[in-house]
């Protein structure tokens, strides 16, 4: 018996499930076509519009109109690329697996990188808006605040921030109860925001001042693209519906049908709110703002309620991104642990609700230290860098599947291939350049770890590797994976 070579072991690729074939998996298909989108938009409606145009307009000034239709267009065609995979590889672990099944196995744990700091510090960067809007709402009606020392990071004068924690603690609560009732309460949260987001665009344009737009671009293009950097931040949610896979019902046809349609609502939501916005209040006033969208109605109204609304709305919809991240950071831990690359704990499914109690668990003690200690400005731009690598070798993938694959059962083909892939890797990595140094630094710090851990714990303990090695010990196939 022939060993395999250190570059056959490190790009072993798994194979794709071929037309018939249906994953094996613990976990139970309960998901339909709208439970799927509003995953989607769940995860993405709420991460960015709620708070992060106090973090992107004084980068951009009120064009961030612009940064919000550029980061749509980039992630609209790394979306396409995913409804494309999502309808070939209909597996959970999205573009790990994506990655595991076209690049190899040592790339596919730097995407798993990508995706567990994605989802880990989409998570905490929610639950710290979140707070924001709470005490807004506890002012509101009640006229008092949580104190400032319990309500925010020490970077920003407190010691802890608390609601942030505690809304993680609900959100695995419900989580671990079962997958089922975690999407009926998604759709119905989800509903709600976007309700209360029409409302505050209605309301928002009767204060429209066009003096507002008067200094449209006071950073030029680079504040632009600075401020898409941002708000790609907020495009975490597409990726959630790939994440879904082994527990969507006929995922072929309706994980790419739920990626386009999520796309589309997310987008234009989205630069609704932001027109409205900036038309109502001049861009220098959204630096530090907390719960903006509130304070903005109720500069305009000249009254509480309406940002009354809105912050109970935040408080309601919020909750719905904190419950897919921490679901999209437990299924890719299970589809990474069911294949060997993490601790067999992760993998581990509860047998009355179904559902990785334990992981879960884990991840959300995880994700509440960073809620509680990290401000939310250094937690956005980590973010999207995570979201933008993963689309990049999503992109990069459908290309590799294409030719090496051409016979596969598709249940959606990327348009004017393969033009629309390679734009899609251009755009991301153009925003990636012009993310903060520190922040390529960190990142790529952490992919370092990740690859570490492999090549300590992964390696060894790969289900692929011992297949293959079985395998190869009864002569079916070549120490790297292709058949004889």
């Amino acid at each position: 018996m022939t060993m395999p070579t250190l570059r056959q072991q490190l790009f072993r690729v798994k194979p794709v499930p071929q037309q018939g074939e249906s994953p094996e998996s613990d976990l139970k298909r309960t998901i339909g076509l709208f439970s799927l989108t509003m995953i989607g938009v769940g995860s993405t409606i709420g991460t960015g519009i709620f708070f992060i145009l106090s973090e992107s307009v004084p980068v951009a000034g009120p064009a961030v109109i612009w940064s919000f239709v550029i980061a749509g267009l980039v992630a609209g065609l790394a979306v396409i690329c995913y409804a494309e995979l999502a309808g070939s590889v209909p597996v959970s672990g999205s573009s790990y697996s994506y990655a595991y099944a076209t690049l190899g196995e040592l790339p596919a744990m730097g995407v798993a990188a990508c995706l567990l700091l994605e989802y880990g510090v989409a998570g905490a960067a929610v639950a710290v808006g979140w707070s924001q809007y709470v005490n807004q709402l506890l002012f509101n009606l009640f006229g008092f605040e949580i104190p400032h020392a319990l309500a925010y990071a020490p970077e920003e004068g407190g010691i802890v921030n608390l609601p942030a924690i505690l809304l993680l603690a609900m959100c695995c609560f419900l989580l671990v109860r079962g997958t089922g009732e975690s999407v009926v309460i998604n759709t119905v949260m989800v509903c709600t925001k976007i309700g209360v987001l029409l409302f505050f665009v209605c309301v928002g344009v009767t204060g429209w001042n066009v003096d507002n737009f008067a200094d449209f671009a006071p950073f030029g293009f680079s504040g632009v693209v600075a401020g898409s950097g941002l708000i790609f931040f907020s495009y975490v949610g597409m990726d959630a519906v790939a994440t879904a896979g082994d527990e969507t019902k006929n995922p072929k046809k309706t994980m790419p049908r739920a990626l386009i349609a999520a796309l589309i609502i997310v987008t234009t939501v989205y630069v609704l709110v932001a027109v409205a916005a900036l038309s109502a209040q001049p861009w220098q006033e959204f630096e530090g703002q907390s719960a903006g969208l509130s304070a903005i109605l109720e500069s305009i109204v000249g009254a509480q309620w309406p940002g009354t609304v809105v912050a109970a709305g935040a408080v309601i919809s919020i909750f719905s991104v904190t419950l897919v991240s921490i679901y999209g950071q437990t299924r890719i831990l299970f589809t990474m642990s069911r294949d060997g690359m993490m601790p067999k704990l992760f993998g581990e499914v509860n047998p009355r609700t179904l559902t990785p109690v334990k992981g879960t668990i884990v991840v959300t003690v995880v994700i509440a230290i960073l809620a509680g200690f990290i401000p939310l400005n250094l937690l956005a731009e980590m973010t999207s860098i995570g979201t933008l690598v993963a689309f990049v070798v999503v992109s990069l993938a459908v290309i590799i599947l294409r030719v090496r694959e051409p016979n596969l059962e598709r249940g959606f083909k990327v348009p004017f291939y393969p033009v629309l892939p390679v734009l899609a890797i251009i755009g991301c990595l153009w925003i990636i350049s012009n993310l903060q140094v520190i922040t390529i630094v960190v990142f790529l710090i952490w992919t370092a770890v990740i690859l570490g851990l492999y090549f300590i714990f992964g390696r060894k303990s790969s289900v692929l590797g011992k297949q293959r090695a079985e395998q190869e010990r009864i002569g079916g196939t070549d120490p790297a994976g292709g058949k004889q």
